[in-house]
């Protein structure tokens, strides 16, 4: 597994990822528990997963080459990581109270967030293209969910505006730090969502069904595991931005796997949506600078 991803290139293994995480939608339609329970149990599955694949546990501290305890790295190492675990858990908070399209929607105004504090706290520079095409693709996605978005339960919808706040910055914190050190974050990401989110399993007296077991060990494995296994080689090689507006593969391909496998047909103003998200990605690599 590491050896296949060290032949992956950035753009890809982000956009591989996105796919990856488009199916979590579907797949927790299956599983009969609560939001806290899916996200403990389908995070303690992915820790397990990381740790067979990178063969070692969780690193709770950065060291220099002097075997001294790195501050800053490891302060954005755990930062990523919070993030991340809070972003997991207010994403399943949101889907159990407002409708999964304003959910998905919320999170993915995150590239706002990116445009605001990335050149503060990274020094990355963001050119008018840039704007241009976040404000595109934000665009997308509002004609995209225009057809389904519904107003919803208040709370919800703060609960997914918060989601796409702390996966903004956890995108930050990802991209500022050295090479491998993104897989840390997740690690520990994964470690904080399975703490909270375990005693919620164990008080439900876990999975009773297979179609649940199934499911679980499927996000777990793959829509958690090797996606953001793919996502920390990304993130490594792409900028922030980039790699932003790259994930939005996910809300793009999230309802097209209900359709598919639910039956549920999108609106024309969905299609017209998804098209211009893909248009605005695909024209940004096109044109990118070597400064991107």
């Amino acid at each position: 597994m590491k050896k296949i991803l060290s032949k992956i290139d950035g753009v890809w293994a982000l956009a591989l990822c996105s796919l990856l995480w488009s199916t979590g939608g579907l797949l927790i339609k299956f599983i009969n528990a609560s939001s806290f329970s899916i996200a403990g149990m389908r995070s303690f599955i992915a820790l397990a997963v990381f740790m067979l694949v990178l063969r070692r546990p969780p690193v709770w501290f950065v060291k220099n080459s002097y075997g001294a305890v790195d501050r800053r790295a490891t302060f954005f190492m755990w930062l990523a990581g919070i993030c991340y675990s809070a972003t997991m858990i207010l994403y399943c908070m949101a889907n159990k109270l407002t409708t999964a399209a304003n959910t998905i929607l919320l999170q993915y105004t995150n590239p706002v967030y990116i445009i605001l504090f990335g050149p503060l706290i990274l020094g990355e520079k963001n050119s008018k293209k840039d704007y241009f095409t976040a404000a595109g693709v934000i665009a997308g996605i509002i004609l995209f969910f225009a057809g389904d978005v519904q107003g919803g339960n208040l709370l919800g919808n703060v609960l997914a505006a918060l989601s796409g706040v702390t996966f903004g910055f956890c995108t930050i914190f990802m991209r500022i730090q050295k090479a491998g050190g993104s897989q840390n974050s997740f690690m520990i990401a994964h470690f904080l969502t399975a703490c909270f989110g375990l005693p919620f399993a164990v008080a439900q007296g876990g999975l009773h069904d297979g179609k649940s077991v199934a499911a679980i060990f499927a996000i777990g494995i793959f829509q958690m595991a090797f996606a953001t296994l793919l996502y920390s080689k990304g993130i490594a090689r792409v900028k922030a931005l980039s790699a932003s507006i790259i994930s939005m593969i996910e809300p793009l391909m999230n309802p097209v796997w209900v359709m598919i496998f639910a039956g549920e047909v999108p609106s024309l103003t969905c299609v017209i949506g998804g098209v211009i998200i893909l248009g605005c990605i695909l024209l940004r690599e096109a044109i990118k600078t070597p400064q991107s």
